[in-house]
């Protein structure tokens, strides 16, 4: 299973491919611009990135090759549109960009074209710091010197270990989607009671819109009314 980035202006389109990839038991995180993409991937590296090249702030070409100067395009970006040329499609595969979808996408070609990319390595450039200098390169925001913490062996070795079939009261001889659910059930309770049930809070943290939340808790059977809790 991968941590999959979606960014889209267009809230259906997301709401599409989100709604697929949660089905294929992808992890899914969704941006409708080049400014919340840029801050999904310092929260953390995705794996894959489906990126639309028509944006209304930053087009998804310019951010491409932002990622690509900065040493941050290290994951398998794909490119998706419904009225890019031949040429744009050529220069994003240029700049990095593993493959390209034309929208409307059918289901049988984003399945294919996701695995494909998962399936294929990225080597990025890469910026390393010095200790002789960390003055930061004209135009490019500066880099903190890498610092390297040992994890002390009692924290290692304190790690649970499955036992009969339980990791966290969740049994592992049943199916991935059910054991799946199981992981949500927990994970989205566990954020709902420590946020009062706010989805608004909860949205925030979990990274999910509110529209796709609200489906997502009804899916899994989750009351998230706040009148219930209190």
């Amino acid at each position: 299973m991968a941590r999959i980035l979606v960014v889209d202006d267009e809230i259906g389109i997301r709401e599409l491919l989100s709604e697929i990839l949660y089905d294929e038991g992808h992890t899914v995180e969704l941006a409708e611009n080049a400014a919340q993409a840029r801050a999904a991937r310092l929260r953390s590296r995705p794996d894959l990135v489906l990126l639309d090249i028509w944006m209304p702030d930053t087009d998804g070409v310019s951010l491409l090759k932002e990622w690509s100067s900065q040493g941050l395009l290290d994951m398998p970006v794909i490119m998706m549109s419904g009225h890019a040329t031949v040429d744009t499609a050529v220069e994003a595969t240029r700049i990095g960009a593993v493959d390209f979808l034309e929208k409307p996408i059918t289901l049988q070609k984003l399945l294919k074209t996701i695995a494909a990319g998962l399936a294929r390595p990225v080597i990025a450039s890469t910026v390393v710091p010095t200790s002789r200098s960390t003055e930061k390169p004209s135009g490019q925001p500066g880099l903190p010197p890498l610092t390297t913490v040992p994890v002390p062996e009692s924290a290692v070795s304190a790690a649970p270990e499955p036992s009969q079939g339980l990791l966290g009261g969740i049994a592992l001889d049943q199916p991935l989607r059910e054991a799946r659910d199981a992981f949500e059930r927990i994970y989205f309770e566990y954020h709902l009671g420590r946020e009062n049930h706010s989805m608004t809070r909860v949205s925030e943290k979990t990274g999910l819109e509110r529209t796709h939340l609200y489906r997502k808790l009804k899916q899994l059977g989750i009351d998230a009314s706040r009148k219930k809790h209190n």
